[in-house]
C-alpha cells in the first residue's frame, strides 16, 4: 500500500507545471494595464493532442481601462470563416493577482504576474458543433518586448490533455 501511495505522489508531482516565480527576474516586466491597452492583434492556432493544427485564427482586440478595471473586447475570425466575440473584464487584486470574467468563462479566471509572465487558469465553456463542453485552461503569457506577447495554453478535461493554443499578440507602435 505504501508503494502505491508513494507512486501516486510521484506521479502527481510530475504533473505540476512551472512555478511562475521562476520568471521574476525576466525582462521586460509585464504591467498588464500597459500592454493590454489600445488596439492589439493576435494570430493563433489550436493543435489537438496529437499535434495536428485543427483551427487557425486572427484576433482584433480593443482594450481600455477605467478606475483600474480593464475591458478587453476580442473579435476572432477563424480559418473556416466563422467569427466569435469575447469581452473580458480584468481586475487587479490587493495581493497582486488578477481576476478576469467573460460570458463564456465559468466563474473567474485567476492569474498571477511575475517578471515578464502572466499565468491564468480558468474554465471555459467551449462550443463544439452542436454541443458545449467545460474545459480547463492553463494559460501562460510571456512579454517578449514592448510590442510582442506570446501565449501558450494547455486545454484539458478531467485532467486529460485535449490540445494546445499558441497565440502571438502584436501591439502597434504608438
Amino acid at each position: 500500500m505504501r508503494i502505491l501511495i508513494v507512486t501516486l505522489l510521484v506521479l502527481l508531482a510530475g504533473c505540476a507545471g512551472p512555478d511562475i516565480r521562476q520568471y521574476a527576474a525576466q525582462q521586460p516586466r509585464l504591467h498588464v494595464p500597459d500592454y493590454l491597452n489600445g488596439k492589439l492583434e493576435a494570430w493563433g492556432m489550436f493543435q489537438d493532442r496529437s499535434g495536428d493544427v485543427v483551427k487557425r485564427f486572427h484576433v482584433v482586440m480593443n482594450a481600455s481601462w477605467a478606475d483600474e478595471v480593464g475591458t478587453l473586447d476580442e473579435h476572432f475570425t477563424y480559418s473556416d470563416g466563422t467569427t466569435q466575440t469575447r469581452v473580458w473584464t480584468l481586475r487587479p487584486q490587493a495581493d497582486g493577482s488578477w481576476r478576469g470574467t467573460a460570458a463564456d468563462v465559468i466563474g473567474e479566471a485567476v492569474g498571477d504576474v511575475s517578471g515578464n509572465t502572466l499565468h491564468w487558469h480558468y474554465q471555459l465553456l467551449l462550443d463544439v458543433e452542436d454541443d458545449q463542453y467545460v474545459v480547463d485552461m492553463d494559460d501562460w503569457m510571456f512579454l517578449m518586448d514592448e510590442r510582442v506577447l506570446l501565449n501558450r495554453t494547455r486545454m484539458s478535461k478531467w485532467g486529460v490533455h485535449l490540445g494546445d493554443l499558441t497565440i502571438g499578440f502584436y501591439k502597434p507602435a504608438k
